[in-house]
């Protein structure tokens, strides 16, 4: 059943118009490309400085991943509760509103005295970044005309793909200059000129008529926390009674969840996974994010402690992965117009999954430009996957269900990082030198992606 809306017209935007006039569309896409590069960014750039953020702070290898946890963790709950939010009182004001909330807990970060201040502050840094991520794939649907879609779609996904493989690269270049507090700070003057040009050229969209469904939002932020968190607590070995507890949470609140949200608008959109196409495309979409943080948290404890390289040098050598992202996700993007997601996805998670068995072979004597060489083929099989792949699931959904199945596409995006990144924090738990065993997970995640695309080749991708 379609919802009734009614329509804004505030700064002269017609959210009923296909897409927005060229020169006001060409700063609204920099408004959205500058947030989501810095909100998808701030989950993995501190991954460098882990090491050196625990010793500074006086905490254990283990206990520092909760800087990666705690803003995926904040940002996966707020996710799907903001996108349905945006439905009702406007995408572009959940945007901003996220925008400004993400360049103050910046600053928060870069203040912190300890371990409890700095988690603390990634968890309202994850809730800002919630805001932006939950709406901007809508947001571009009014942005561009229907007939640009697919190519707008399939560059933000570019975009934020490569945003999360350039994080230890900016983090090297920071931290050879600086300390690691100027990994969020760098935040705050990016974050205000998004703003500045956000508040003139985002859209508006037309706003639905019902309320805001208060109940079912906050029944789905303690289900997907306590996913989360039942998760987390698998990969920090926290004992069968504190797992067994969160999973029976995590069952008890689904199924409230199931029975209190709207049927018309699910807080939980499950019946968008009735769609087979779509469905297959979040498995694939999970599993491939699990493998790449499972990869990016351990690579710098590996390419440090293991191999002894500084963090400036390590960053510089993982350069080569988002270089490869952005070459082959630009070619990928043509290349869905002709061919199968499915097959351009496994294609090239199968030679992810070959770049991460690959990665097995580095040693303390292995050349530097063999292990960026190692990267860039990794790089370049996320690269052919992620664009089509983003592309495909949006233009799964009805039209009429861009906000939930946008916010579906961030939600297992972040599960998919925080599994990865709680299988890391179990491994360094268990193990002294775990890296063999990470890039093996890593790299079955990638098989398995690989498999869940190919078999979306028995459909039509578009």
């Amino acid at each position: 059943m379609k919802m009734p809306v009614h329509t804004e017209t505030r700064n002269g935007a017609q959210p009923d118009a296909d897409g927005l006039p060229a020169e006001q569309r060409i700063l609204a896409i920099a408004t959205v490309v500058l947030a989501v590069t810095i909100a998808v960014m701030d989950g993995s750039i501190a991954n460098l400085a882990l090491p050196s953020i625990a010793q500074d702070l006086k905490a254990t290898e283990a206990d520092a991943i909760w800087i990666i946890n705690s803003y995926q963790i904040a940002m996966a709950v707020f996710l799907l509760p903001l996108a349905s939010l945006g439905e009702v009182v406007g995408y572009r004001r959940v945007y901003l509103t996220g925008l400004v909330l993400f360049t103050i807990s910046s600053l928060a970060c870069a203040l912190s005295g300890d371990m409890l201040q700095l988690s603390l502050a990634r968890v309202l840094q994850g809730i800002g970044a919630a805001g932006i991520l939950s709406v901007n794939t809508a947001l571009i649907r009014f942005i561009y005309p229907s007939r640009l879609l697919g190519r707008a779609i399939g560059y933000n996904a570019l975009v934020a793909g490569t945003s999360t493989a350039l994080g230890p690269t900016v983090a090297g270049a920071i931290l050879h200059f600086a300390s690691w507090h100027w990994l969020f700070l760098i935040n705050i003057p990016l974050g205000l000129l998004s703003l500045a040009i956000g508040w003139k050229a985002l859209p508006f969209n037309p706003l639905s008529n019902r309320k805001f469904d208060m109940p079912s939002a906050l029944v789905c932020m303690l289900f997907v926390g306590f996913l989360l968190y039942t998760v987390d607590a698998i990969g920090h070995v926290q004992g069968w009674e504190a797992v067994l507890a969160c999973a029976l949470l995590t069952v008890a609140s689904l199924a409230v969840l199931l029975k209190v949200q709207s049927a018309s608008a699910p807080m939980l959109p499950l019946d968008l996974l009735r769609i087979p196409l779509f469905a297959l495309s979040i498995g694939t979409s999970f599993c491939s994010f699990a493998a790449q943080m499972a990869t990016f948290v351990m690579l710098p404890f590996m390419l440090q402690n293991h191999l002894g390289m500084s963090a400036a040098r390590a960053g510089l050598l993982l350069t080569a992965w988002p270089i490869a992202v952005a070459l082959t996700g630009a070619v990928a993007g043509k290349l869905s117009d002709r061919m199968s997601a499915g097959l351009l996805g496994g294609i090239g998670l199968a030679i992810m999954c070959a770049g991460l068995l690959a990665l097995l072979t580095i040693g303390p004597g292995t050349a530097d430009l063999t292990i960026a060489v190692l990267f860039a083929v990794c790089g370049l099989g996320f690269g052919l996957f992620q664009s089509p792949n983003n592309r495909t699931l949006i233009s799964s959904a009805p039209r009429s269900r861009t906000g939930g199945a946008s916010g579906m596409l961030g939600t297992a995006r972040l599960t998919g990082q925080t599994a990865g990144a709680s299988v890391v924090a179990m491994m360094l738990t268990l193990f002294s030198s775990p890296y063999a065993l990470v890039l093996w997970c890593a790299a079955g995640l990638a098989g398995a992606a690989c498999v869940v695309s190919l078999s979306r080749l028995r459909y039509q991708p578009d």
